[in-house]
Formats: structure tokens, C-alpha cells, sequence
């Protein structure tokens, strides 16, 4: 298993982009367009997320972190080890900050997911089906809640895992229907 990549320098590398997306949304949209499309070249994700993802000065100072972002989710997504995890902040940054970067995360990844618009409504089937809703239902946390009790982040741990776990579900269960998708690389 390999260190993580510091969210912080995503969050910098995007910035240089010149993108408005932060960290934890761009890291949702790749990890939601991995898992509906069978071709999702990191150039169709910096289209998504930068400003001007043709200025090749700010490609050149973001190809690192993003580059290697890219890479890892969809290794980690393809692996049989488990490995993948939300790009989220640190631990040690106040609960709300926190939360507000998991709720941005599953809002990129429906993004994502939905933006691919590659598969039949049938390939989904009922799992998938009810992490998307659940997803959907995580965007709209209240995250101006100044109370930081230990049960939030309790509860903040426990969903992290579910994110973790359900993305690697998304992605084995439609392991079928990206594959029956053309091997083009077009953009959708």
C-alpha cells in the first residue's frame, strides 16, 4: 500500500490551474467518471476541473499531483487490495471543514458519474442505485453545525468507510457494462 497523496497538494496543484474546484470535488468527479466510463483519459478530467486545461505553463507545474492523483485512483479502483480512499483533508482540521470537503467529494462524484452518461439505467442494478441516492443525500449535510462532539466524528469516520467501500462496489459491480463500452477515447 502506498502513502497517501496530501490533499493539500492537490488543493495547490489546482489552484495553479487556475481551477475553482478544490480538492476533494475534483478528486469525487475522477473517481465517479472511472467508474461509468471505460475510457476517462486524464485529459477528459482536466477539461473538467481547470480553467484552461490547454495552458501548458499550468499543465506543466500540475502534472505532478494531478498526474499521479489520476493514476492512483484508478489503480487503486482496479486493484483487488482495497486501497481506494476519498481524497478528503487531514484529521487534524476542524470537524466542519471536514465535512464540508466529504459533502463536495460526493457532489463531484455524482458529477462525475452522471456527466460519463455512458450506461444503460439497467446495468446500475439496486446497490449502485441506492449508494448514488445516498450520495446525493450526503451533499445535502448541514455543515454550518458548529457543535464538534465526539459522536461527529465518529460518525464522520464511519462514513468516510462507507464512501470508500461503496465506490470500490460502484466500480466492481459495473465492471461488465464499462467493458461492453466502445473503446473510444471521445469525449462524451
Amino acid at each position: 500500500m502506498t502513502a497517501p497523496l496530501a490533499f493539500d497538494e492537490v488543493e495547490r496543484a489546482l489552484a495553479a490551474g487556475g481551477s475553482s474546484v478544490h480538492a476533494a470535488e475534483a478528486h469525487g468527479c475522477l473517481c465517479g467518471a472511472l467508474c461509468a466510463r471505460r475510457a476517462y483519459l486524464p485529459s477528459h478530467w482536466l477539461e473538467e476541473i481547470l480553467a484552461d486545461p490547454a495552458d501548458e505553463a499550468a499543465l506543466a507545474t500540475i502534472a505532478g499531483p494531478l498526474g499521479e492523483l489520476y493514476a492512483r485512483s484508478g489503480a487503486d479502483l482496479a486493484g483487488t487490495d482495497l486501497d481506494f480512499s476519498p481524497l478528503l483533508p487531514d484529521d487534524g482540521l476542524p470537524i466542519q471543514q471536514r465535512i464540508e470537503a466529504l459533502t463536495e467529494w460526493c457532489q463531484g462524484f455524482l458529477y462525475g458519474f452522471g456527466a460519463a452518461g455512458t450506461l444503460p439505467e439497467a446495468a446500475l442494478g439496486g446497490d449502485v442505485t441506492e449508494f448514488l441516492t445516498d450520495l446525493a443525500e450526503l451533499t445535502r449535510v448541514d455543515t454550518t453545525d458548529p457543535s464538534t462532539a465526539e459522536s461527529e466524528e465518529e460518525a464522520y469516520a464511519e462514513i468516510v468507510e462507507y464512501l470508500r467501500v461503496g465506490v470500490q462496489l460502484v466500480y466492481d459491480q459495473l465492471d461488465g457494462a464499462r467493458a461492453s463500452q466502445p473503446s473510444s477515447d471521445s469525449q462524451h
